[in-house]
């Protein structure tokens, strides 16, 4: 529920859960939406790999690599698509993303070799940077903080159900094996690749914005909610003309880019090299599809389930440490078990406890950053954490050839999960302040 349940009955009268329902679903389905064909694009290379390794005849250390190059020309790109998301307007800038990552995404169909899998994915690197601090930023101008994890946990529900849906998928398409020349994974991106650039023309219809641009609000409700988001900004500690440098490396943005890696970054490592653990238990491409799905579908419904906890009783903290804790136990205990069954109850719960906390993540990030930063700071701590994943991807795949076995290769995550939660933790200890300090205090921060 967007609402808590408890206050339902009196709140539906009210200008403001009629104003913040009407926004609710006019903005957050579609995002979510379009996340999901986002993530299809970017998770399915795991599936593709199933085929493409072989024709291509790439170890598993070139295909870390390739994997992970990816995030490099996210990382690099990131604050520069956000920023200039504030330039162009959140409309356009979001289009511009989904239409030019979804021919890049097609685009690997084309990949023939090492050299053009790396060129290729860096470009969807660079195209697709700016997507999701893009959005949570845009999501911030539209939603109070008392709203915000739940909203998060709404929009990002779509990264678990991306797998859970897209795996099946992924897996049938590779099917479609020698229809006009091309192998099933060729078919796969090109035709996960078309629905981005359809939404991508999408958003320049449905977006707005800002709520002071919303002609589908009525003036009541466009002008309340104008009102408490600018009386919200005025409420957060004043900012000094900070620098972007000193936004980039404030400590702050620094810890919460530690904490989102934690998720981030083992979410990408598990997303790309799931698919073949599984399958070396000698499954069918359809099975392993089906197998990998059950992990994403538990996630999503505990996800969301969890954020409006944390909303509903103010607790951040632990409603984000503790997920990360669970991932990094649940893949440790990879080393003790190594049956089919046990897999998939570790790779279960790892999953949960990766998505669970990106709610209470990032309504933590959008509540410590003020309106003034928030465009650099969110997609400095989503680059960093991103680049992550270049290193959990890259790792795996080298460990694995190195050993032999995925169990050992797993324990990049287990240590990149484990000092997420402990850094998230030491955040709440020090009692953050809600928003990024003025220039003296952040000249010492650093």
């Amino acid at each position: 529920m967007l609402f808590p349940a408890k206050h339902a009955m009196a709140e539906r009268d009210t200008l403001e859960a009629r104003t913040m329902r009407q926004v609710a679903l006019r903005i957050v389905p579609f995002l979510t939406i379009c996340y999901f064909i986002s993530f299809v694009d970017r998770v399915n290379l795991g599936f593709a790999a199933l085929q493409m390794i072989g024709d291509l005849r790439l170890s598993a250390t070139v295909f870390g690599l390739g994997g992970g190059l990816f995030f490099v020309s996210y990382f690099l790109c990131e604050v520069p698509s956000n920023l200039l998301l504030e330039k162009f307007g959140a409309r356009r800038w979001i289009a511009r993303i989904m239409i030019t990552w979804g021919f890049l995404a097609g685009a690997m169909a084309l990949v023939k070799g090492p050299h053009s899998f790396y060129a290729i994915r860096l470009l969807l690197g660079a195209a697709e940077a700016g997507f999701f601090p893009g959005v949570i930023l845009y999501l911030s101008y539209w939603f109070p903080a008392e709203y915000r994890a739940r909203i998060i946990g709404w929009f990002t529900v779509a990264i678990p159900v991306s797998s859970f849906l897209g795996s099946p998928i992924s897996a049938a398409l590779l099917g479609i094996n020698g229809w006009r020349g091309l192998r099933g994974w060729q078919w796969m991106f090109i035709l996960e690749g078309a629905p981005a650039v359809l939404l991508g023309l999408a958003c320049l219809v449905v977006l707005s914005d800002r709520p002071a641009d919303a002609k589908w609000l009525a003036a009541d409700r466009r002008n309340w909610l104008v009102s408490k988001l600018d009386a919200e900004a005025r409420r957060a500690r004043p900012v000094g003309r900070l620098s972007v440098w000193q936004i980039l490396w404030n400590k702050q943005v620094l810890a919460l880019s530690v904490v989102l890696a934690g998720s981030t970054a083992v979410s990408s490592g598990l997303q790309l090299w799931q698919p073949q653990i599984i399958k070396s238990y000698g499954l069918t491409n359809l099975q392993t599809g089906l197998l990998n799905s059950i992990p994403f579908a538990l996630a999503a419904m505990i996800m969301v389930w969890w954020g409006a906890r944390s909303d509903q009783s103010g607790e951040r903290i632990w409603h984000a440490s503790v997920p990360l804790m669970l991932t990094a136990f649940s893949l440790a205990a990879a080393l003790l078990f190594d049956s089919l069954f046990s897999t998939i109850v570790i790779l279960c719960l790892a999953v949960i406890g990766i998505y669970a906390g990106k709610g209470p993540v990032w309504a933590v990030s959008t509540e410590f950053l003020s309106t003034s930063t928030a465009a650099a700071g969110l997609a400095q701590i989503n680059a960093l954490s991103n680049l992550a994943g270049f290193g959990t991807i890259y790792l795996v795949g080298f460990i694995k050839d190195a050993t032999g076995r995925f169990s050992l290769a797993l324990l990049p995550l287990v240590a990149l999960a484990g000092a997420a939660a402990l850094t998230m933790l030491l955040i709440g200890r020090a009692e953050m302040p809600g928003a990024i300090p003025d220039d003296k205090a952040a000249v010492a921060s650093r």
